[in-house]
């Protein structure tokens, strides 16, 4: 007991920080449980199956000898202990994943078409941004990236 009292710490703040910290652990175990708990439902569903059909095959083979069932039976139980592996094997590789995770960059768009001609005239047409947050009516708002974009418009003849 000597040994637990001696490690708290003695002020409010770092005890605050101790506990978020024990907090935060806590959620990161639970979600790696929660992740291989849903990798392993796939997997154990589908080999509980094999299993049974496996159990009804051998019923009907030791009633009448059949040897399409024999070679079916044979089949299905190499694909049971190759599932089997597999799933270990996930098991493993969930555990690395959860460990690291990695996130792809943003790669934006190609332009699905070709930019028009430089020697077209240009016109810029800013859209003014609100000043305060239609849904709250703040006043901190933020600029948070812009859209560009070219439209080609045709303005028809005109006769005097």
């Amino acid at each position: 007991m000597t040994d637990v009292a001696d490690q708290l710490p003695g002020d409010l703040a770092s005890a605050h920080a101790m506990i978020l910290a024990e907090r935060a652990t806590r959620r990161e175990a639970q979600a790696l449980a929660a992740r291989a708990q849903a990798l392993n439902s796939h997997s154990d569903v589908l080999i509980a199956r094999l299993r049974l059909e496996i159990e009804k095959l051998k019923r009907e083979i030791h009633g009448s000898r059949s040897e399409r069932k024999a070679r079916l039976l044979q089949q299905m139980e190499l694909q049971l202990e190759e599932l089997e592996a597999d799933a270990s094997q996930d098991e493993l590789a969930a555990e690395l994943t959860a460990r690291s995770s990695t996130v792809r960059a943003f790669e934006r768009k190609r332009p699905s078409r070709k930019p028009f001609p430089d020697h077209l005239p240009r016109e810029r047409v800013v859209i003014a941004a609100p000043r305060n947050c239609p849904c709250c009516g703040s006043g901190r708002l933020a600029k948070l990236g812009e859209d560009i974009t070219e439209t080609l418009e045709v303005i028809p003849r005109q006769w005097k």
